[in-house]
């Protein structure tokens, strides 16, 4: 049962961005509050700025009828694998070799498709 005449406080974590004829508008995120817009010049759109977090399920057996969408789910479980087993310091000190490893374990395991996994810069 709610109580009439009381007033909610907005989160603080949702924002709004105001566009005016499609760019954003000077001054950037507005929120939590009042604020105005002109009709058919300005829109706005709420942004949610909470952090969102999910779980990569492991990947033993994939399904190649789809290989792009395979290498990324292949590439989230080895990235999960490769990283869950060292420390931040060891991530940030060593960034190349574990690009350099990752490359070759996704590289072994989609070679049997004809894909061909490369570094992106």
């Amino acid at each position: 049962m709610q109580r009439q005449g009381t007033v909610r406080a907005p989160l603080s974590r949702i924002v709004d961005l105001i566009f005016r004829l499609g760019r954003l508008k000077h001054g950037g995120a507005r929120g939590p509050g009042i604020f105005f817009i002109i009709p058919c010049i300005e829109s706005f759109k709420k942004i949610d700025l909470r952090v969102v977090s999910f779980d990569v399920p492991p990947q033993e057996v994939i399904n190649v009828e789809d290989a792009a969408r395979s290498t990324k789910l292949l590439a989230q479980t080895t990235l999960r694998n490769f990283l869950g087993t060292r420390t931040l310091a060891e991530m940030l000190s060593s960034r190349d070799a574990i690009s350099m490893q990752m490359q070759a374990a996704l590289d072994e395991a989609t070679d049997p498709w004809g894909v061909k996994v490369r570094l992106s810069n």
